[in-house]
């Protein structure tokens, strides 16, 4: 299905120099806002307590709040869960306080502004934890990154297979940039997002690298830069509509999710967008300039076969 059609190939390598260029800034930008201001943890990672606070009605979230806000315990956070009725109160840890001294009082508050409200449950996070499932992110993240380097090794050609990690760990880096200079929360959803990022974005650069890899069989006298032109030309439409919708749906998390889904949808609109730029602008330029050539495809598609492929005439 194609709705958009291109009648001359877009000379996106012409200006692969350039773009490479804007990734670079960008990709340091981002190490240097996470340097110099890191990230902020979520109770997840820091460790703190959860509340489970269950109302006669539904909640009133902006009523909730407020009521918490007399009490100056700092920063916290307050989502729906599970029903309209329930509200989930997490609260970072208080040097001084245990957590049951710190429920105590925030159900002694909650229940001057409302009375029907119930404590269902009270859970305290330890620091250990936290950083256990920090040391779990990270090592989730690496897992990932191998895996994809090696499929696309066996699939294509080594030289796609570094240009996609590179490409791919630019989204992730970016993402996490965004978080730090905004100070955005990072928890467990924002994690599980660019878990999300990265599987999404190798999936955008396995077409390009099948069309590349295509058209070499094809144009047998274009150079590389024509080939890889015309392949991202060619899977243009394939791009609008596939990440357009996914857009639509993660942009509809983004406004009518609630707390609970909006730095995961963020985190998430974020990566789709630099996905594709880096899908087409990052990995692609990072091909051609690895030197990549229709020879190189075509031992390889050799090897796999056991040498019965049909002979493909220079």
């Amino acid at each position: 299905m194609e709705f958009f059609r291109f009648s001359k190939d877009i000379p996106f390598m012409r200006h692969a120099l350039v773009f490479n260029v804007i990734s670079l800034i960008t990709f340091l930008a981002a190490v240097f806002f996470l340097i110099h201001r890191g990230l902020d943890f979520g109770v997840d990672f820091r460790g703190g307590t959860v509340i489970e606070v269950e109302y006669a009605h539904a909640a009133d979230f902006d009523r909730v709040r407020a009521a918490i806000d007399k009490l100056k315990l700092g920063e916290y956070s307050v989502q729906r869960f599970g029903n309209a009725q329930t509200a989930l109160i997490r609260l970072p840890l208080k040097e001084g306080v245990s957590s049951a001294k710190l429920s105590e009082q925030v159900m002694a508050g909650l229940k001057a502004d409302d009375s029907s409200a119930t404590q269902k449950r009270v859970e305290f996070v330890g620091p250990q934890v936290g950083k256990e499932l920090y040391q779990n992110g990270g090592l989730a993240l690496l897992f990932v990154a191998i895996g994809i380097v090696a499929y696309l090794a066996l699939r294509f050609e080594w030289r796609f297979a570094v240009a996609a990690i590179v490409a791919n760990l630019h989204d992730v880096v970016i993402i996490l940039g965004f978080f730090a200079f905004f100070q955005w929360e990072f928890s467990l959803p924002v994690l599980a997002a660019i878990l999300a990022v990265l599987g999404y974005s190798v999936n955008e650069s396995v077409v390009i690298a099948d069309r590349i890899r295509e058209n070499f069989r094809k144009m047998r006298k274009a150079s590389v830069t024509h080939v890889i032109d015309n392949a991202i030309t060619s899977t243009i439409s394939r791009t609008i509509i596939t990440h357009g919708s996914t857009q639509i749906m993660v942009t509809s998390m983004l406004i009518f999710g609630g707390e609970t889904l909006h730095y995961f949808a963020l985190a998430l609109t974020i990566g789709i967008l630099f996905g594709i730029y880096s899908s087409v602008l990052v990995m692609a330029p990072i091909v051609m300039w690895l030197g990549v050539s229709r020879e190189d495809l075509v031992k390889s598609d050799r090897k796999r076969e056991g040498g019965n492929a049909e002979k493909i005439l220079p």
